[in-house]
């Protein structure tokens, strides 16, 4: 059970330093970002194209993830050597879960947000069609592995310590806020995130996978198949 546990928690250091940056990477990046680009062309005498761009702050979010989190993730990643077939079998099952409670309450929102486009999925879509390779290897890999480190690792995993309610419940609020917020500002229409009832299930099923699981990986690796079976259907 303790070894279970040291999978799932942090340590007080990394979640001093993971709260910092996560709280960074939420409120501060998103409207950051564009002025650093720009600082750095007229630093440089460059100019970069909006994939560059793209490309470069996930590598930056993925390398900082490391650096923040390598104990854990090595800890997390030990884990999931000694369960492999637990973490096959969960990996399978939270497929089945998300696909199914997904169409279950799309069905039952559907009336409600009908009309409400989720622009994430455009922006997305729209990447891909302007730079398909390195977009793909964001959205199937950089993207789950930042925010399932950040949202299930760092807010499920240690807020459940606490109460396994207040775990699920905060870590699938703050997912589905990051995906819609940045939209709802800037369009300045706040029944834009009617739209994070889409991300509640997601959310769910991911924190689901990493407790049942004991290890990250599990989610990262549901997260990964779910986005990549996403981009497959527009493409």
């Amino acid at each position: 059970m303790a070894k279970k546990q040291s999978s799932l928690y942090m340590t007080a250091g990394e979640q001093i330093s993971g709260v910092v940056f996560f709280v960074i990477y939420l409120l501060v990046l998103p409207f950051a970002t564009a002025p650093i680009f720009r600082f750095a062309e007229r630093l440089l005498a460059t100019s970069l194209s909006p994939a560059m761009e793209h490309t470069i702050y996930y590598y930056v979010l993925f390398a900082t993830t490391i650096i923040i989190f390598h104990n854990f993730l090595g800890r997390t990643t030990h884990y999931l050597f000694d369960r492999v077939s637990l973490v096959g079998k969960t990996l399978i099952a939270g497929l089945v879960a998300h696909y199914g409670l997904n169409e279950l309450l799309y069905r039952v929102v559907n009336l409600v947000i009908s009309s409400r486009t989720n622009l994430n999925d455009t922006t997305i879509s729209a990447q891909i069609d302007d730079a398909p390779r390195s977009t793909l290897l964001i959205v199937i890999f950089l993207a789950p592995f930042v925010e399932e480190v950040l949202f299930r690792g760092l807010v499920f995993g240690n807020l459940k310590n606490k109460s396994r309610l207040l775990g699920y419940a905060v870590s699938c609020a703050l997912f589905a806020l990051l995906h819609v917020w940045q939209f709802a500002v800037n369009h300045q229409d706040v029944t834009y995130f009617l739209v994070m009832v889409q991300y509640l299930v997601p959310g769910v099923v991911l924190a689901w996978a990493y407790e049942h699981s004991g290890t990250l990986w599990t989610a990262i690796g549901v997260h990964a198949a779910v986005n990549a079976l996403s981009v497959l259907s527009v493409l």
